[in-house]
């Protein structure tokens, strides 16, 4: 394997790491942000019982699990194409 194949891997796995942290902390900033706006409003029923649910929120910390898991394994893919490439040449 060539020596910018396992670094290109590797960049585009931090680079799935990277926006998987900025989208599960901008999900808690907007569901914070959301839910403590309906405190200042006379109808507190939302912001006592979350009903109805905001599937937004999930959203963006779940797919930011998902890009930290998929740019996690492409780092460690590529860090084995790495080593496994310098003990073969």
């Amino acid at each position: 394997m060539l020596h910018s194949d396992w670094l290109i891997l590797m960049g585009v796995g931090g680079f799935f790491v990277i926006i998987g942290v900025l989208g599960i902390f901008f999900g808690k900033n907007e569901e914070h942000g959301y839910y403590d706006s309906l405190g200042n409003r006379t109808d507190v029923r939302e912001f006592l019982e979350h009903q109805p649910e905001r599937p937004e929120f999930g959203a963006l910390r779940i797919g930011g699990w998902l890009a930290v898991v998929v740019g996690a394994v492409t780092l460690i893919m590529g860090n084995i194409f790495w080593f496994w490439g310098a003990a073969i040449f």
